[in-house]
């Protein structure tokens, strides 16, 4: 890729098929699917999907978590160790405020499906090979249409702790270094078909507004110092420049007006590992943040991915607007050190309804336009 251009990619998730949909729905109801027509249609909707990446423009992608029935709590399917009960109704405080709004997220039938059962044992890896058929898929695919630059992102072990209540280790450090240890083999996976690892962190941000609501904010620092110590841990053996993490407040419709500011968190975050911090920047709520790392700093060695596009509105995000955008990022580090993504997923649950699948991949074709439109000025 050349040097010339700030290249594009997002976050994660993307629309699956409705056919996907349907079989991964009786999946989660305990309908019997047969396996071979199941793993058959998750093969050939990558291969659609990196396809639609490609034809949109998008420089660096992945496999769009077709496998996957969510971005977190598909773990408990290559882990052993959860057999508790599942939460029904996870605590936002900026729900609590606002019922209605409740209810919409709530509806949603990706999150009506997503189940998350508690730890009630010693975490195992017990499906080490489903990480490997992932990246075998995902690199097939692209070779297939000739493309090199791709990312595969995994939960870490913070998200994995938040979903999945403890019911077994005797603190919280336990557990989540139980975690990042089972999860090793699946980071060391990605890394080692060749494609760039992506740790999901919603710990880091939507945490402070949910699990960790009841802490203050120094309690709250402590605990997500310990999430990024047992990041780090799992993915010792894997280069920094082959890392990417990404800092989400929730991909929830909801009114986000007790997210925690990013200065009170971001001298943390830079401790962690990975080299590239995706961050939110398109949404209302933390699309000022950009004047915010501007004036503390970015630390040398550390990429910027922000968000310049909204996973949860239909609006189609002009050439310009991101454009613009990446103007603004680049008085906060230098544009060789800039990429452009998406505030969160598409569809971080199977079936998630708030967006027209279509729309996903003509914002994405809009962010790569102005991408082009920024290179141009920034380089010039």
């Amino acid at each position: 890729m050349s040097d010339r251009l700030i290249p594009c990619t997002h976050t994660g998730s993307l629309p699956r098929p409705d056919h996907l949909v349907q079989l991964m729905f009786a999946v989660s109801d305990g309908i019997p699917v047969d396996e071979q027509a199941l793993q058959g249609a998750v093969e050939t909707s990558i291969g659609e999907v990196v396809q639609r990446q490609i034809d949109a423009g998008v420089h660096i992608i992945n496999d769009g978590e077709m496998s996957k029935p969510s971005y977190a709590t598909y773990v408990q399917d290559r882990l052993s160790g959860f057999g508790g009960e599942t939460v029904q109704n996870y605590f936002f405080e900026d729900l609590k405020d606002f019922p209605r709004s409740a209810e919409m997220v709530a509806g949603n039938p990706g999150r009506r499906k997503r189940k998350a059962p508690s730890c009630t044992e010693a975490i195992t890896v017990t499906n080490a090979q489903a990480a490997v058929d992932d990246m075998v898929a995902l690199v097939a695919a692209a070779k297939a249409r000739g493309h090199e630059q791709i990312f595969s992102s995994a939960a870490s072990p913070g998200v994995i702790s938040l979903f999945f209540n403890n019911d077994f280790y005797a603190t919280h450090e336990e557990y989540v270094f139980a975690i990042a240890e089972a999860m090793r083999h699946e980071y060391e996976a990605i890394a080692n078909a060749g494609a760039v690892v992506q740790l999901d962190c919603p710990d880091l941000a939507m945490g402070r507004h949910s699990a960790y609501a009841s802490q203050d904010l120094e309690t709250f620092r402590k605990t997500i110092a310990i999430n990024i110590e047992a990041l780090n841990h799992a993915v010792r053996n894997i280069p920094e420049e082959q890392l990417r993490m990404h800092l989400c407040w929730g991909n929830y419709p909801g009114p986000h007006h007790h997210d925690v500011p990013i200065s009170d968190i971001i001298d943390i975050v830079w401790t962690a590992k990975p080299q590239t911090v995706l961050v939110e920047g398109a949404n209302s709520r933390h699309a000022h943040e950009w004047a915010v790392l501007k004036e503390l700093g970015v630390p040398a060695h550390k990429k910027l991915c922000p968000g310049l596009i909204e996973p949860q509105s239909n609006y189609i995000e002009h050439p310009e607007l991101v454009a613009q955008r990446l103007g603004r990022w680049a008085e906060v580090v230098d544009p060789e050190r800039l990429m452009a993504g998406v505030d969160c997923g598409f569809s971080v649950h199977v079936g998630s309804t708030s967006i027209d699948p279509d729309v996903a991949f003509a914002k994405l074709a809009s962010l790569a336009q102005g991408c082009e439109i920024a290179s141009e000025r920034l380089f010039a």
